[in-house]
């Protein structure tokens, strides 16, 4: 699902006007963004929670160059579902 498909199924939900769904997708999307840029997680009950990851220094190789280089330990975004939303996937998608 695209970011303009979610606009649509809120405004078919909700009847709000498109420009000023969009507006609210967006503003969702950056508070969430510079939330974590500044070091926060978000906490959405019964969603599940943006986090930010450390990864560890660890030492990769550049396979066409036959060299190793050091990756420095780093923060990455990762999104962990609410018990809730993961047993609903659980019980409803089914694997192809």
């Amino acid at each position: 699902m695209t970011k303009a498909e979610i606009i649509e199924q809120v405004v078919a939900r909700t009847g709000i006007e498109k420009p000023a769904v969009a507006v609210a997708v967006e503003a969702i999307m950056e508070t969430i963004k510079q939330s974590m840029v500044n070091g926060e997680n978000i906490y959405l009950r019964g969603f599940g929670t943006f986090l930010l990851k450390k990864r560890a220094a660890k030492t990769g190789r550049n396979i066409s160059k036959g060299t190793s280089v050091k990756i420095p330990a780093h923060y990455i975004p990762a999104f962990k579902p609410s018990k809730e939303f993961a047993m609903e996937i659980k019980a409803k998608v089914k694997v192809k």
